[in-house]
């Protein structure tokens, strides 16, 4: 079947408005893009971030009548419409498309994360299965993946290990299967308490996986503590954090970028060398330490 993009120029306020009209009008599907080229950080779970200059894509079936739809969301919108053009959707499965774009991958040397419709490419290596969500981490982003790579450096056999914005929970569940032997997933979204609870059931580690809303979080000590967010909140949460290790405890912190790095690393020193830093694709950074005695 073809298809219509009707492409709309707007800005990050005026965005949402537009993207509810459209699936209020009948749209196939409601797109945003950035039509600026400006990057945006790897969101926190929940999270639905907007580019200043974003472009909204509805789809409609080809024998839709675009001035119709353009006159009524001007009326709804009251005023003309920003700048926008109409375009011709080619056909093709878009569901296979995507699947398709979809690969294993690795991290490090012991570590796979592979959908569930591709066989693992390497069967006798540890591989977590997790098919890529809308809002949670699944291994594509930077920060994710330094974590990941961080993860199976480390000797995890049965140590208790914290997920920190937790997200899909792909961190907890590649530690365990790393042969931790329990994983605390603290999340402030219940939804991505719920994706964390669903992954790990899946690899087959649902038991030694606890969830949490960040005020129901139990006074625990943890081996290890990793937290990909975002540097304000890994700033503010540092004493919260801290308050989970023991001497000795290892902690990663990643969702941050080159130039907040030195100001990050001056908080947790407080309590922790932090003498571990790696970088992915020039910008994205990973800040490592241990707890000191």
């Amino acid at each position: 079947m073809t298809w219509l993009q009707l492409k709309i120029d707007s800005t990050k306020a005026q965005a949402p408005d537009i993207e509810a009209l459209l699936e209020e009008i009948g749209a196939a599907a409601v797109l945003m893009e950035d039509s600026a080229d400006q990057p945006l950080l790897e969101p926190p779970p929940g999270a639905t971030p907007l580019w200043d200059a974003t472009r909204v894509v509805g789809v409609f079936t080809v024998d839709s009548e675009v001035d119709a739809i353009v006159e009524y969301l001007e009326a709804r919108l009251g005023q003309k419409l920003p700048a926008y053009r109409v375009e011709v959707l080619e056909d093709k499965d878009w569901v296979r498309a995507w699947m398709d774009h979809y690969h294993p991958m690795c991290f490090g040397k012991r570590l796979w994360v592979v959908p569930s419709w591709t066989p693992p490419p390497e069967p006798n290596a540890i591989n977590l299965l997790l098919d890529p969500g809308l809002a949670f981490g699944t291994g594509t982003h930077q920060t994710t993946a330094l974590c990941m790579e961080w993860l199976d450096g480390l000797d995890l056999d049965g140590k208790t290990v914290i997920d920190y914005g937790c997200g899909s929970g792909i961190l907890a569940v590649a530690a365990l299967l790393l042969g931790a032997r329990e994983a605390y997933c603290v999340d402030n979204d219940p939804q991505a308490l719920t994706a964390t609870r669903s992954n790990a059931e899946r690899n087959g580690v649902a038991g030694r996986v606890h969830t949490f809303m960040p005020e129901d979080m139990p006074v625990i000590s943890a081996d290890v503590i990793v937290a990909n967010i975002l540097a304000g909140p890994l700033a503010m949460l540092a004493p919260t954090l801290t308050s989970y290790s023991h001497p000795g405890t290892q902690i990663a912190l990643s969702g941050i970028i080159r130039s907040q790095v030195d100001e990050l690393r001056e908080v947790y020193r407080q309590w922790f060398d932090m003498d571990g830093l790696a970088i992915k694709d020039e910008d994205w950074c990973r800040l490592s330490g241990t707890r000191r005695g």
